[in-house]
């Protein structure tokens, strides 16, 4: 079995480095930036487990590893090596063993077998335990008042996930992963059976626009809520945010009909937000 803990036993910065999760996390204090390296550590290394190639069963145990020794930590035994900085991570931010074990439930949606067409509850319910799990984890590291934090992870985490669907089309379907509605992918006449036959259909940006609105009205909701809370505790949200939606605008943009070019955002437009964050 793999060593599921070699992720964890330092900061995450140099695995996270370059990516827009980094720059949002550049401009926290020190303290709050090196819990949430511990964070990303640990959605690091169960993220791993489930994209990897081997066998589900092998996979599924090492979840199971994880789970235990998240349990470990709030229950009073000793600590591995490996968790002690997380470990001290939960304890002075006050972290909730039930956001991580959704964190690990969400790998173990994609371990258990290839998602393909989830109907939209399912899919809403992944989009929580990969994404808002963590977004309830950061908020508290950002000390996010509780009455703004929870709906801030529910719609910023959503809206984050959404994204990812939609600029990843090609590469979940290269791994035998759809994760478009059946609802959507019905209504627009795809029924391609394989994902990647499914996402060449000529029809295939109609089925993903549901996923864009949605995507937009989380969007909408998050940055109302940022709106009431203090600047300081929303800057790395917010970075994130806008980040984000650059993506889902060059999505919009390009079109979602193959053949597609994956949206990112330019190292010089990621810098500038970054200062535009940090000053504002």
């Amino acid at each position: 079995m793999a060593d599921h803990s070699a992720p964890a036993t330092a900061s995450a910065a140099p695995a996270a480095k370059g990516s827009s999760f980094y720059a949002a996390l550049r401009i926290l204090p020190a303290q709050q930036r090196e819990a949430m390296f511990q964070v990303y550590a640990f959605c690091r290394a169960v993220d791993d487990i489930a994209d990897r190639d081997s066998p589900r069963a092998q996979r599924l145990a090492e979840l199971v590893r994880w789970r235990q020794d998240i349990a470990g930590l709030y229950q009073g035994r000793d600590t591995p090596e490996h968790l002690i900085s997380l470990a001290l991570v939960i304890r002075r931010f006050g972290l909730d063993q039930q956001d991580f074990d959704a964190i690990i439930d969400g790998m173990v949606m994609d371990t258990e077998r290839d998602i393909r067409a989830p109907d939209w509850a399912t899919l809403d319910l992944y989009c929580d335990r990969v994404a808002s799990a963590v977004g309830r984890l950061s908020v508290r590291i950002f000390e996010v008042p509780a009455a703004q934090g929870r709906p801030l992870a529910h719609h910023l985490g959503r809206a984050l996930q959404l994204t990812n669907i939609l600029r990843d089309l090609d590469e979940d379907a290269a791994i035998g992963r759809l994760y478009l509605p059946r609802e959507a992918l019905a209504e627009a006449g795809v029924t391609d059976g394989e994902p990647s036959e499914a996402v060449l259909h000529p029809n295939i940006a109609q089925a993903c626009a549901p996923l864009l609105r949605r995507a937009r009205e989380h969007f909408a909701q998050a940055s109302h809520i940022m709106d009431r809370c203090r600047r300081a505790v929303v800057r790395s949200p917010r970075l994130m945010a806008s980040v984000y939606e650059a993506i889902l605008d060059q999505i919009e943009q390009r079109g979602l009909t193959a053949p597609r070019t994956r949206a990112r955002v330019s190292r010089a437009k990621l810098l500038l937000a970054v200062l535009r964050h940090r000053v504002f």
